[in-house]
């Protein structure tokens, strides 16, 4: 019998009732250091005040009215984004899935408004995830993320990650827009190097075609920066962002400059909770902190402290680590084990982490860790690696 609940997930037999910042309390208690933030969501950890103090005063006041009026909220979350960033304009949405929807579409509307219709095609990446909405496996192209869901939105080309020879080549009359995570992550926390964004962003203003970033997970300081693109000193002309924006709440949005945006006028695109109060009231809270003074540059210093840790913890064990790479505080380190079974491993020891491609263990903490759960993540690291040692 199926069960309650559609079983699309393999689901860990754990039961968190309760969270305090980096860890996560077990229904029988057992307090376990989250390492997976909720995948990359949780950029602040569990129950910031700050977070905890917005939403509860929002929600006394108003949750939701529809997109049909005017909300300060979403209003003032705009601002601030559009502030600290490339874009002119933002539409907020619930998840990184209709993100990469309207980012889509918001793409080939405009090829439509400038009168070239035919410019509807899409580049996309070999390891890359956008999201499982149809526009979302459709970018991804991997049989994993299509099988059995044709037929699949047309109108994506897939490229291997970083072969900016190919890429040349791929672009024709026929082209709108290339979509690109700056650090993957299901891909198994891939950078793409600042040199090569620096030449997408060339190329593309070369050949006429819009650049699309997708920082659903490496975006809101996940990499040291409040985005991972300012690292290379370029800018895109649309980026989805999701995950961290909304600390845990459910919330995502499409930053464009005003060109990008130009073919999306009243009625050309919508949400019923998109941009809600609540949402918004949280959003705007989750700005305040990463953007503070200070806040980033902490992030990079515990980063560098990590990763100097994690090297350690790879020479120590030959058998099982292969390497450490990522960015920030989206680390990855790449096993001789399968990811799953380390993860599952890591459970005995209290620890969370989060499978990932190419035999990557992701290491995504809220971005507010602190030094000493830094060391006791390496330790519980350390000792998920000896049981799998002794147990080989």
């Amino acid at each position: 019998m199926i069960p309650s609940v559609l079983p699309t997930y393999s689901r860990a037999p754990l039961h968190f009732v309760k969270g305090e910042g980096c860890w996560l309390i077990e229904e029988d208690g057992r307090r376990f250091l989250d390492m997976g933030s909720g995948i990359a969501v949780n950029a602040l950890g569990h129950a910031h005040p700050a977070l905890v103090a917005a939403l509860t005063e929002q929600a006394g006041n108003l949750w939701h009215v529809s997109n049909l009026y005017e909300i300060p909220q979403q209003q003032a979350l705009a601002d601030k984004l559009v502030a600290a960033t490339f874009a002119d304009t933002v539409f907020f949405t619930n998840s990184g899935t209709e993100s990469c929807e309207l980012a889509v579409k918001m793409a080939r509307k405009y090829w439509y408004e400038k009168g070239q219709p035919e410019k509807t095609d899409i580049i996309a990446f070999t390891g890359s995830f956008h999201g499982r909405s149809s526009a979302g496996i459709a970018a991804a192209g991997t049989e994993k993320m299509v099988k059995g869901f044709g037929p699949i939105l047309p109108g994506f080309k897939h490229l291997p990650f970083g072969d900016m020879e190919a890429l040349e080549a791929a672009i024709d009359e026929h082209t709108g827009a290339i979509l690109i995570e700056p650090v993957q992550g299901e891909g198994g926390i891939r950078p793409l190097p600042d040199d090569q964004l620096k030449a997408l962003r060339k190329l593309c203003d070369e050949r006429g075609v819009l650049l699309i970033l997708d920082e659903v997970q490496c975006g809101m300081g996940r990499t040291g920066r409040l985005f991972a693109h300012e690292f290379a000193g370029i800018t895109p002309d649309i980026m989805m962002v999701a995950k961290g924006i909304g600390g845990g709440f459910p919330l995502g949005a499409v930053l464009a400059t005003e060109e990008a945006a130009s073919g999306m006028t009243a009625g050309t695109h919508g949400s019923t909770y998109g941009g809600n109060p609540l949402a918004c009231a949280v959003g705007g809270a989750v700005m305040d902190v990463i953007c503070a003074e200070g806040f980033l540059d902490e992030v990079s210093r515990k980063a560098g402290l990590m990763r100097q840790k994690l090297e350690g913890l790879v020479a120590a064990h030959p058998d099982i680590f292969e390497e450490v790479r990522g960015q920030g505080l989206m680390i990855g380190l790449k096993t001789k084990v399968a990811p799953g079974d380390f993860v599952k491993a890591g459970y005995a020891q209290e620890l969370i982490t989060v499978p990932a491609a190419d035999n990557i263990v992701r290491l995504l903490p809220p971005l507010n860790i602190t030094e000493e759960e830094i060391a006791e993540a390496v330790a519980r690291l350390d000792a998920t690696a000896a049981a799998l040692e002794a147990a080989a």
